[in-house]
């Protein structure tokens, strides 16, 4: 194999990169899968599929997949030598361009120069391009005249404007110039000279010529078909051996010989002549030109002839002896004006066996695309085959194993008696049609009838590819069909094009490469020459293509071209089949062969005669289609032997060519075999010519000639008659059917015996035969259908009421009678034919029956439907029946409208309308129209009413109840089902039913929950009915929904994951938190606190019994009962929370903060739920001065607003009176600070924060144990201030005060100021902690604490003038107006009350009416630092019984007017002890 001459890297970039031309493959041909049943027969299958194939001229075939044939090639005995294939001498434009190429370097050569093809823009010049655009323009000189050299380099596919035009011109006229000159023999004496530039690319000639001489051999004797591949012409000059040896090879002057080299010696020594012998050379040699044998020195003998001439001669003269060998003018003509050689292939030096030429293939591949070899993608080796034979760069060299005989090598398919064993499971392949070796034999081919073995033909050929061997273009010997299967191995590609475009195929080719058609006129019949399907198809020429893969079949139709290549290493193996299809073609093509001199592989005339031979076993329609043959072959025969004889050829001799060998029955002029005669003359004995060729045998009279004939015209004709006896063989067949089917009285069981003779005999298909058929199957049905029609077995009407017709091929009565009459002209007898009068009869009686019934006018429904089903066993078509089926129609309609309307809740639009469209069906009739019309007035009102209905529904505004009861009330008398109507109506009722429980909502004062408005709301959606209350109703929620966004905005910090009812509720998930141990009390107490079945263990249990609540007192006893839970719950988790400081001994195993981690480091505790929490886990508020509580985020729970910014969202919440368990929930909070700061009153007044001091002074009940952990773990803590310090050792009652007061969600100046006084009175005296309490204390309250009274009157005035500052002058104008004066008597009745009754008295939740004050003016702003500035009637004053004497709003310090009339009031400035008295 030789490799490609272009560097690799070049090749691969080709592969990768797209190309300008790059291949665009054809469509695909047909493929076909046939069934098992369809793949029994192949002939039959094959012409199944013919009308489609043969459009393409290639289909493939895939087998069922269970049908595998074993390999049954003996691979050890199978040796090949494989032809040899140059890829870019295959295709026939790019070998065009290799011979002229060649021409050149020839012409060249011979002048002593060697040619070298220049690069113009990066790119090989193609010279033969330039040389055939130059032509067509007129030639050089003209080119160069009119300035054509730019348009010949755009031709050329160069850019315009980079002046290559000057460069193709200098190239042309430096190499072409020269030859085409010396073509035209203007310059015979003219030296050219070839100047080349060092990057030219030094050309190599294909030598191809020498390479032809090798010819491939003939692997089998009778192997017809190889000769195709034989060069037919030998045009090869060669010269005598002495001649070579006495003619100098090397270029002489006068004066020197070069020898003839002697064995040892070198070849280049030469002797010097003396004078005299110079002399006589000279005398020998004479210059051509000028006749003269002077200047011995300057005259050049030519290396080819031994002409002399002298340089100065010459034209031009020479300066200088040439380089290298010389040819004299006439040897130059002489050598390139030899013919051409024709192209074939030449075998390869070795031979190979399966495995070596795989091995080499698979190498090869492998190599070549540098991938392993099933990795490489088809379509890529196509692209890349097609760009390989299209490239002069690139010597690709392949080789193939093709045209192998398996009769020496044995099949790929199993045969009898092979030396390889067959398993009993692949016998079937022994006989199978597909079997390639089956196939060429079988009974419907018709090469059955051809003697010879011929191999590629009758025997198969196997072909051993391997990736780029190719097989050219080309059609079947004598244009027959070709089967082709793949046994293994990779894919094989092919390209086909229909029968019918072969001669456009061959035009186009030779149009495109013409230089080769004139040397080989039949070089389409060589197998050589392959041309791109892409420039076929440009030119018009549809073509094809596939990839059969093994397993699979391609099969080629008759005179289809096909060509392909191998993708890699693979068995495939062919063979040709004929059909009788193929006949007429055979004989066409026998014909084409005579004009192209072209051998035939088997003798036709010779295949038909065999046929005749066996005419009485021949298939029908085999011996009609041997019969137009033999008819042909005949009248040809007959013309032909009167022109002979005309022509004067009197002798005669028979002669039995099949007893010749091919060789010798071929005629000389146009080698067509001769078979039924020839001519011959004794001049030239062995000599024969066809009767075609008559006048070219020889010069000799035609009375020498001798005529050769195998059998006379009068042995001919007989043999035509058997052949065309069998083709009419059932012509008195056809005589008996004819007179068979003339009206006679014959029977019918000799029908029946000519069609089984027909079929019996396979008798061709012809209209006769389908007649015959035909009316076998008339009398047949004939005698069928009386035999129904008199046993009414013939069932084709409804039951239901005689309906229309299943068919429509009732006889008429007419028909009846006249079918009666017929019977008696059919080819047979009908034994039913009396017995139908019977049934003429009963059809007479009938229609008598029919006509009494409808001229009544009102007939009875039953007895129009027995009369109908008396029809049914009467098999005739009747008259009467379309007019009974319409009574019986109109009858029935009428009782089913007067069954509906009896009805009326049942009948709706539907069925009123199934009714009406059911009437528009029958015939006119007075009933049914009256009925008609009283419908469609019922429908008319009833569908105004639907819409009407609809129409108030849909409505917008929506319409009130009153207009929607008014029209219910019309629709009332409507007699039908109506749905609008209905839901009209339920319509109405639901409103009815929504007013009444909205104005039951808020019946007696009642204040609605939000629950109950919201789902009546949501309700009024739904009813499309205008409702008054529906506005205010939905303007409640609205407004609802307003407070719940004011009171979130004002309890909520940003993105709290708590809701406003869980922060407004008292706690129940107290200790519950993951940061939490829960303790034996904390779980205790939940259970304590249960009433009875309500479980308030979580939020949602206290919204749904908010919720549940008949009231808000119901509403409040929940909250306290959740809030008694609460307080028990976090007093336990506060003892479990300070337990886990006492003294242990693994402290490490102490659990602490949101980390769950031991104490460490700086650390602060919640004031709340007594858990210590390291610094860096929690946030701290740096603004947190000394001496105010720190609270965890667990119990930081909302912004804990003030109670002035809280009690204006109760109050909203009871102007829009609607309940919600948030408002319950809010008014609870007020209470309970109410309640709490009545407390704390309280508690100043019995005096139970002095018993703080006493604590302080040494009676504080704390361990020392206690103590130490406390100091443990506030040490860092006392040392970092402002952070705060927990107040610990206070009473039960103070502890709960104390807790109670941090678990308010609203901001109270007691809370802190009671928190401070603990840490104030807690803390040691004179200790930093003291004094810095001490100033927090005093700087923080100086103006809302009384300590002193001046003190106290400055403050006051200090705080009425911030008050006044504060507030505009509207909110003044109401706080005065609304002041009213306390009275004289209940301040002395409160000042007469003992400190007993002021202890025992404690707040309500209940508000009294407000009591009037003394004066407006003095007292007209409130002294409670949380006045939350009440307008109206909720103004109501009491002035502070202790040492204050200022003024306050009842509902600012959670006083009824009922405690103010009864108790003396003391407000919290006044119960805080002394700090000095204190001491």
């Amino acid at each position: 194999l030789r490799p490609p001459r272009s560097l690799c890297p070049g090749i691969h970039a080709t592969m990768t990169q797209p190309q300008l031309n790059e291949f665009i493959p054809p469509p695909e041909c047909p493929v076909f899968e046939p069934s098992w049943e369809e793949f029994a027969d192949p002939f039959a299958y094959i012409n199944k599929i013919r009308p489609i194939a043969e459009k393409t001229g290639i289909c493939k075939v895939r087998p069922p997949p269970e049908w595998q044939p074993p390999f049954a090639c003996d691979v050890d005995r199978l040796q090949f030598t494989p032809r040899i294939q140059r890829l870019n001498e295959l295709e026939a434009q790019t070998r065009v361009k290799l011979n002229f190429l060649d021409q050149i370097a020839k012409f060249w050569e011979l002048q002593g120069c060697t040619l070298k093809i220049p690069h113009v823009e990066r790119k090989i010049l193609d010279l033969y391009q330039l040389n055939k655009l130059v032509n067509e323009e007129g030639g050089f000189d003209a080119v160069c005249r009119e300035r054509r050299w730019t348009k010949i380099s755009v031709k050329m596919g160069y850019a315009p404007g980079k002046a290559i035009g000057s460069h193709l011109r200098a190239h042309y006229e430096r190499i072409l110039y020269p030859y085409n000159l010396f073509q035209t023999g203007a310059s015979l004496l003219q030296k050219a000279t070839l100047t080349n530039d060092t990057k030219d690319k030094e050309y190599t000639p294909h030598d191809l010529p020498q390479r032809q001489s090798v010819q491939p051999q003939e692997t089998c004797s009778i192997a017809r078909r190889a000769k195709r591949m034989r060069s037919e012409v030998s045009c090869v000059k060669t010269e005598p051996e002495e001649d070579c040896e006495m003619r100098p090879n090397l270029r002489r002057r006068m004066g020197m010989y070069v020898a003839k080299p002697e064995p040892g010696k070198h070849n280049t020594s030469c002797c010097i002549l003396d004078n005299n012998k110079r002399n006589l050379l000279v005398d020998q040699y004479m210059c051509l030109v000028c006749g003269s044998g002077s200047a011995e020195d300057r005259l050049l003998l030519c290396d080819g002839c031994d002409d002399s001439y002298h340089t100065f001669c010459l034209i031009p003269p020479l300066h200088d002896v040439p380089k290298g060998d010389w040819r004299c003018p006439k040897c130059l003509a002489q050598e390139c004006g030899k013919p051409a050689v024709a192209f074939g292939f030449e075998q390869a030096s070795r031979n190979y066996t399966l495995q070596t030429f795989g091995d080499m293939a698979d190498s090869f591949k492998s190599d070549y695309f540098n991938m392993p070899v099933h990795m490489v993608p088809t379509e890529l080796v196509e692209k890349e085959f097609w760009r390989l034979v299209s490239t002069i760069e690139e010597d690709v060299t392949v080789e193939y194993g093709a045209d192998i005989a398996s009769k020496e090598f044995g099949s790929g398919f199993p045969v009898k008696n092979s030396p390889m064993e067959i398993p009993p499971e692949d016998e079937d392949y022994l006989r199978s049609g597909w079997n390639l070796n089956n196939m060429p034999v079988l009974d419907a081919s018709v090469l059955t009838h051809v003697t010879a073995d011929i191999c590629g033909m009758k025997l198969p050929w196997l072909y051993v590819g391997m990736c780029f061997s190719s097989f050219c273009w080309h059609i079947e010997d004598h244009w027959s069909y070709s089967i082709n299967y793949l046994h293994w191995g990779e894919p094989k590609t092919w390209y086909g094009a229909p029968g019918y475009a072969a001669e456009q195929l061959e035009a186009v080719m030779k149009k495109l490469a013409p230089e080769l058609f004139e040397s080989q006129p039949d070089l389409l019949h060589q197998l050589v020459t392959i041309m791109n399907p892409n420039t076929l198809m440009n030119n018009g020429v549809p073509i094809y293509r596939t990839n059969q893969c093994a397993g699979e079949f391609v099969i080629t139709f008759p005179r289809a071209y096909h060509s392909g290549f191998n993708q890699g290493f693979n068995f495939a193996e062919a063979v040709n089949f004929c059909t009788m299809d193929w006949m007429p073609i055979g004989r066409k093509c026998v014909e084409h062969y005579r004009q192209l001199s072209r051998y035939c592989v088997f003798s036709h005339d010779e295949m038909v005669y065999n046929m005749a031979l066996k005419a009485d076993a021949m298939d029908v329609d085999l011996a009609s289609a041997v019969h137009k043959d033999m008819t042909v072959m005949i009248q040809e025969e007959e013309e032909l032997r009167k022109k002979v004889n005309k022509m004067g050829v009197v002798q005669s001799q028979q002669v039995h060519f099949d007893l010749l060998p091919d060789e010798e029955r071929q005629c000389c002029k146009c080698r067509t075999t001769c078979y039924l005669s020839g001519i011959t003359c004794p001049c030239s004995p062995g000599k024969l010519v066809c009767l075609h060729h008559a006048q070219d045998l020889c010069s000799c009279p035609p009375s020498n000639h001798t005529l050769h004939y195998k059998l006379t015209l009068a042995e001919l004709y007989p043999m035509m008659a058997a052949v065309k006896l069998r083709a009419e063989s059932y012509k008195d067949w056809l005589c008996n059917v004819q007179d068979i089917l003339e009206p006679t009285q014959s029977k019918k069981r000799e029908l029946h015996s000519l069609v089984e003779q027909a079929e019996a005999k396979q008798f061709p298909q012809s209209e006769l035969v389908d007649q015959l058929r035909k009316v076998t199957s008339e009398a047949d049905k004939c005698a069928l259908m009386a035999q129904q029609l008199l046993n009414g077995r013939r069932q084709t009407r409804y039951r239901s009421g005689g309906g229309k017709s299943q068919s429509q091929n009732e006889l008429t009565v007419e028909e009846l009678r006249s079918f009666v009459r017929q019977l008696d002209n059919l080819p047979c007898n009908i034994r039913q034919a009396p017995l139908l009068k019977d049934l003429l009869t009963r059809v007479d009686d009938f229609q008598q029956c029919s006509d009494r019934l409808l001229s009544d006018e009102s007939p009875s429904p039953a007895e129009l439907q027995d009369l109908l089903d008396v029809s049914l066993g009467l098999d005739v078509e009747l008259p009467q029946l379309p007019l009974l089926r319409e009574r019986l129609e109109q009858a029935r309609w009428l009782e089913a409208v007067q069954q509906a309307s009896s009805r009326p809740d049942n009948l709706c639009l539907d069925t009123m309308r199934r009714l009406i469209d059911q009437g528009v069906g029958l015939a006119p009739h007075s009933s049914v129209e009256r009925a008609m019309a009283r419908l469609q007035e019922l429908l008319t009102v009833s569908e105004q009413w639907e819409e009407r209905a609809l129409s108030l529904m849909d409505a917008r505004p929506y319409h009130c109840i009153e207009t929607l009861e008014v029209a219910l009330q019309e629709v009332e008398n409507i007699p039908a089902y109506l749905p609008n109507c209905l839901q009209l109506k339920d319509v109405v009722i639901k409103a009815k039913k929504w007013l009444h429980e909205a104005e039951a909502l808020q019946l007696g004062g009642r204040i609605p929950v939000l629950d109950s408005l919201s789902e009546l709301v949501l309700r009024a959606e739904g009813i499309p009915v205008r409702l008054d209350p529906l506005s205010r109703l939905e303007a409640l929620v609205v407004d609802v929904q307003a407070w719940k966004e004011s009171a979130a905005k004002t309890f909520l910090v940003k993105n709290s994951p708590y809701s406003l009812l869980e922060v407004l509720c008292p706690r129940c998930d107290v200790g519950t938190g993951p940061q939490r141990m829960k303790s034996k009390r904390a779980k205790e107490a939940p259970q304590a606190g249960k009433r009875g079945s309500t479980k308030l263990d979580s939020l949602s249990d206290v919204e749904r019994a908010l919720s549940e609540s008949k009231d808000s007192a119901s509403a409040m006893a929940t909250l306290a009962e959740v809030r008694q839970k609460e307080m028990e719950m976090l007093l336990a988790l506060r003892a479990s929370n300070e337990s886990k400081f006492l003294p242990a001994e693994n402290c490490c195993a102490l659990s602490v903060c949101v980390c769950h981690k031991a104490p460490l480091g700086a650390m602060v505790q919640c004031e709340l739920c007594r858990e210590a929490f390291h610094c860096t886990c929690v946030t701290t508020s740096e603004d947190l001065q000394h001496g105010q509580a720190w609270l965890c985020p667990f119990c930081q729970r909302s912004r804990k607003p003030p109670l002035d910014r809280v009690l204006p969202l109760l109050a909203s919440l009871q102007r829009i009176r609607v309940r919600l368990p948030e408002g319950d929930a809010l008014r609870f909070l007020i209470e309970r600070t109410v309640r709490w700061q009545h407390r704390v009153q309280q508690a100043c007044t019995e005096g139970m924060l002095e018993e703080v001091s006493k604590m302080a002074n040494g009676k504080v009940p704390i361990c020392s144990s206690s103590k130490k952990a406390l100091h443990l773990i506030f040490s860092e803590l006392v040392s970092k201030p402002p952070f705060p310090v927990s107040v610990k050792g206070l009473g039960p009652e103070l502890e709960e005060l104390m807790v109670e007061g941090f678990l308010l969600q609203v901001t109270l100046p007691e809370t802190e100021q009671l928190y401070r006084y603990f840490l104030y009175k807690l803390s040691p005296r004179g200790s930093p902690h003291h004094i810095q309490v001490m100033m927090c204390y005093c700087n923080a309250h100086s103006s809302h604490i009384k300590i002193h009274d001046h003190e106290a009157v400055s403050g006051q005035s200090k705080r009425t003038k911030r008050r006044k500052d504060s507030s505009d002058s509207q909110h003044r104008d109401k706080a005065k107006k609304s002041r009213k004066k306390k009275s004289k008597k209940s301040k002395d009745k409160d000042k007469d009350k003992s400190p007993e009754a002021k202890r025992t008295c404690s707040p309500t939740n209940t508000l009294s009416d407000p009591v009037p004050s003394d004066s407006e003016e003095d007292y007209s702003l409130c002294a409670a630092p949380w006045c939350r500035e009440p307008e109206g009637d909720e103004v109501n004053w009491v002035q502070c019984d202790g040492n204050c004497n200022q003024w306050f709003h009842q509902i600012c310090v959670g006083l009824s007017a009922e405690q103010a009339e009864k108790e003396d009031y003391i407000c919290i400035s006044c119960t805080q002890p002394d700090y000095d008295r204190g001491e």
